[in-house]
């Protein structure tokens, strides 16, 4: 399925609808409106993007925060 509707990404994704329709109105997540009744989609390939890029975000979390920890570490047995 090329197109996904926003409550099958909130189910996906496991959070609330409220929030997928936050990211599609911040544009963190691309998405077009189908019709004159406002029904919004969801390309499949930018909702796999929009994880690859939250996935990236958490290994640069990570990697910030063991980096942090490693220097005081070092610091504290200097």
């Amino acid at each position: 399925m090329r197109f996904m509707r926003l409550d099958d990404v909130a189910d996906e994704l496991d959070v609330k609808l409220s929030l997928v329709r936050n990211l599609v109105k911040t544009g963190e997540l691309p998405a077009i409106q189908v019709g004159g009744r406002g029904m919004w989609r969801v390309e499949r390939e930018d909702f796999e993007k929009y994880i690859d890029r939250q996935r990236e975000a958490a290994r640069a979390a990570a990697e910030k925060y063991r980096s942090e920890h490693e220097t005081e570490e070092k610091q504290d047995s200097a």
